[in-house]
C-alpha cells in the first residue's frame, strides 16, 4: 500500500515523509551552478562502451581508443563494400 512501510524479511525500512521530497537539504549548494552547461552534449547524445579490462589495459584514454578505432576505418568499410557486392 501506498505510504506505509514496505516490508522485508521481518525488518521495517524508513518511510519518507511527503513533504521530505520537496525539500532541499542545507548542504546543497547551487550558488555557482551554470544552468544548461551540458545540455548541448545531451540533446546530441552520448556513445558510451564498456571496454573488458584487458582492452582498457591497452588504451588508457578515449583519444587512443578513437585513434586506433579510425586506423581500423579503412579497413571496415572495404569488408563491407566485399560483402555487398
Amino acid at each position: 500500500m501506498r505510504g506505509e512501510p514496505h516490508r522485508l524479511k521481518g525488518a521495517i525500512m524508513k518511510t519518507i515523509k511527503p513533504n521530505t521530497l520537496e525539500e532541499m537539504r542545507a548542504e546543497y549548494d547551487f550558488s555557482h551552478g551554470v544552468r544548461g552547461k551540458y545540455a548541448k552534449a545531451y540533446a546530441r547524445g552520448t556513445n558510451l562502451v564498456a571496454l573488458e579490462p584487458e582492452v582498457a589495459r591497452e588504451f588508457p584514454d578515449s583519444r587512443s581508443v578513437n585513434e586506433a578505432l579510425r586506423s581500423l576505418l579503412p579497413i571496415i568499410r572495404n569488408h563491407s563494400h566485399a560483402i555487398t557486392r
